[in-house]
């Protein structure tokens, strides 16, 4: 199969993923993936909504699999077969804020245990990195922040590549409040 990064948001397909997709035949994506390539697939490819993460294993070879943002920062790039590169939410999120992520700790907080996400981007900003979260709706920015020194930068960067797109900076003292669902912080810049 052929795992393609459709980036984080709208406008952010690479020309390889594009030129991909619009030689599939059958695409399985998440909604928002599948929203994401539609206007890129041919008119007679199979769009199918993944219902069963487990069963992807199992596609044939010609099939393309979306993944969103980038399919190696906590995507579908763990499947077999090859993989085609998206613009990562952390790629945005550092662009938007004019930031070098030379020095960027990646933290994945998205369905995994927020405390051990917290402890160690704590750790990382301590040993001098920036440090990019991968967050899920129900993370707080807000106990992240108590975990830092007060002075430390932390901004929350939402629906990145859409029309609504937005960057709220702030510090750990006086942290961003969070708006939309999909959303990552960057703290430590």
């Amino acid at each position: 199969m052929i795992v393609v990064g459709v980036g984080a948001g709208a406008g952010m397909l690479t020309e390889e993923g594009i030129s991909r997709i619009r030689a599939a035949k059958l695409i399985y994506g998440s909604v928002r993936a599948l929203e994401l390539a539609r206007g890129y697939a041919a008119a007679d490819a199979e769009l199918v909504p993944i219902t069963d993460y487990k069963a992807l294993r199992a596609l044939p070879e010609d099939a393309v699999v979306l993944s969103t943002g980038d399919p190696l920062m906590a995507g579908l790039g763990y499947l077999p077969g090859e993989v085609v590169p998206g613009i990562s939410s952390m790629q945005a999120a550092f662009a938007r804020l004019k930031v070098s992520w030379t020095n960027v700790a990646v933290v994945n907080a998205h369905g995994k245990d927020h405390a051990s996400a917290v402890a160690r981007a704590a750790a990382d900003v301590r040993a001098g990195h920036s440090v990019f979260v991968i967050a899920d709706p129900d993370f707080s920015v807000a106990v992240l922040a108590a975990a830092l020194p007060p002075e430390v930068r932390v901004a929350v960067c939402e629906d990145l590549g859409y029309p609504f797109e937005r960057v709220a900076e702030g510090t750990a003292g006086c942290p961003p409040e969070v708006r939309s669902r999909l959303f990552c912080v960057v703290a430590g810049y």
